[in-house]
């Protein structure tokens, strides 16, 4: 069961973290269209469909690691304070119950759209550069597949902490900036008074 949440963990975190640096090329390409239309007065007729594209595909690619990770949203003003076996009982009900059929209608459905896409070329009809978009509609069985996969290391999750009564460490990859500083003052603190 290890080996499976770890190999769900590491899978979600290689997408996740491969397809962040979008963020870098949405950057450069929303630069550039600003200087070209307010500098140049000649904008783009491709820029909005690509950044639209490149913004959705990094959310929807980035939805396992998110998983993976604990950072989607949830009540957690009543959740923390279960103690872990009733948060796992309550988490391993809700994904039967909820993720896992959202979950397989994304991949069944958002595939069907993707092979109807690919069949016939679709491009998008927001602008006259006609983009092609049936790439675009792939990212949403990928990205559906990937969280099957994360949702199942999930489940493992939740039954391996039902049995120890402990909640099972992804390795930290990531670091919010406030702990960071936090942990950083409070260690300041302590050297500056031995």
């Amino acid at each position: 069961m290890l080996s499976f949440i770890r190999f769900a963990d590491s899978l979600s975190a290689a997408f996740g973290k491969t397809f962040a640096w979008l963020i870098v090329l949405m950057t450069f390409g929303t630069s550039y269209e600003v200087f070209v239309r307010y500098v140049l007065n000649s904008p783009t007729p491709w820029a909005f469909d690509v950044s639209f594209i490149m913004y959705g595909t990094l959310f929807m690619m980035g939805g396992a690691y998110t998983l993976s990770r604990g950072g989607h949203v949830r009540g957690d003003f009543v959740y923390r304070l279960w103690k872990p076996r009733v948060q796992a009982s309550i988490d391993l009900v809700l994904y039967c119950l909820f993720f896992f059929p959202g979950v397989t209608a994304l991949i069944v459905v958002g595939g069907g759209y993707a092979a109807r896409s690919w069949r016939y070329g679709e491009v998008s009809v927001n602008s006259p550069a006609g983009i092609p978009i049936f790439q675009f509609k792939t990212v949403m069985a990928v990205a559906g597949a990937l969280l099957f996969i994360q949702g199942i290391a999930e489940i493992c999750k939740c039954i391996q902490c039902i049995r120890t009564g402990e909640w099972y460490r992804p390795e930290e990859d990531v670091r919010e900036t406030e702990d960071m500083l936090l942990n950083e003052a409070t260690k300041a603190e302590s050297d500056a008074h031995p």
